[in-house]
């Protein structure tokens, strides 16, 4: 996975905020440590199409399971036991115990968080040093007394804090994250595409907004959980190398996880130069794949080559011992095929 990003407002620490670092590239979740409530919540009956303004309409093909809450509903949770005693505080530190939520009447988020706790002032080289670094749910940290910066991420959303702590001080802090997650999957048909077929790309905004917008989050695999800041987004779902490319709309909506399905309509196709019908394919052949129109989809080299079209009309071209031998085809969704061109 490669670099996502999340940029968030901080009132009142616009100046202090600008020369913190970023944090690193963007985090893929693990969903078992979100998902891991004392008791589960209800399993999802299945990918629907997602309506009206909780899930804009795809381009083509996507669907999407209703968002799911990321925590337990209040009832359903345990009784929370009481703290162990806190330890005495040294002369000259401060305890700064942290949590993070979805909002004002939603659980502790119990996973999937990184802590970061920066001085709030420059060192001589202007540089907001990094203090402490956590990745528990709900950390508690001993640190001298002082004034800090307290940044929380899940996943590409964040959260900062200015925090100010008097000698053997203990402060309280719960952090409130405008985010979501969600959990992608590829299918041609009722099949599901295999994790090492396809991938996704995360884009902030809608497909049909002008202009050049670069992924927030790259890579991203079959059953990943991505932590984003509620919104608009538009996923890329790319099945194999070559044209079968799906783009679909979807909202992230606080506290809750979306399950979203790309539905391509395309097949594997695998090309074979024969002598006859039926015969051995012969080595060493350059394969283009083109459209009715010319336009180059595909190329490759070797006996048995596989490429991933999405459904239409395609021209094969074969190259071997300098001749050129072509066929048209068909491809139909789910409908994989050897496609064999005759040296001729």
């Amino acid at each position: 996975m490669t670099p996502r990003r999340w940029r968030g407002p901080i009132a009142g620490l616009v100046g202090v905020w600008a020369l913190i670092p970023a944090p690193g590239s963007a985090q893929l979740l693990d969903a078992d440590s979100l998902l891991n409530p004392p008791r589960p919540p209800a399993p999802i009956n299945g990918p629907t199409t997602v309506p009206g303004a909780d899930s804009l309409a795809p381009q083509s093909g996507a669907a999407a399971a209703p968002p799911t809450s990321l925590a337990p509903p209040a009832a359903a949770a345990l009784p929370v036991p009481a703290p162990p005693p806190q330890p005495a505080i040294p002369p000259g530190q401060a305890m700064l115990s942290l949590s993070a939520r979805f909002g004002p009447n939603q659980p502790l988020i119990t996973g999937g968080l990184h802590w970061r706790v920066y001085a709030d002032k420059p060192d001589q080289s202007g540089v907001f040093r990094l203090i402490r670094e956590d990745r528990t749910s709900s950390p508690t940290l001993v640190v001298p007394a002082g004034g800090y910066v307290v940044v929380v991420n899940f996943g590409l959303a964040s959260a900062a804090k200015r925090v100010q702590l008097g000698s053997e001080q203990t402060a309280r802090n719960v952090f409130e994250l405008a985010a979501g997650g969600a959990r992608f999957e590829g299918r041609v048909g009722d099949s599901k595409i295999p994790s090492g077929q396809i991938s996704f790309e995360v884009f902030h905004g809608s497909q049909f907004e002008p202009g050049d917008k670069r992924p927030v989050v790259q890579d991203v695999a079959t059953g990943d959980l991505v932590g984003l800041p509620e919104g608009i987004y538009y996923v890329v779902s790319n099945y194999g190398d070559g044209n079968a490319v799906v783009r679909s709309d979807i909202r992230i909506q606080p506290g809750k996880l979306t399950d979203v399905t790309i539905h391509h309509r395309a097949a594997v196709i695998t090309l074979k130069l024969v002598s006859e019908k039926g015969g051995e394919a012969l080595a060493n052949t350059a394969w283009s794949v083109l459209t009715p129109g010319g336009d180059v989809i595909k190329e490759s080299i070797g006996a048995f080559p596989k490429v991933v079209l999405e459904e239409g009309d395609y021209v094969a071209i074969a190259r071997s011992e300098g001749r050129v031998y072509n066929r048209d085809f068909k491809v139909e969704p789910g409908f994989d095929r050897e496609i064999e061109v005759l040296a001729r």
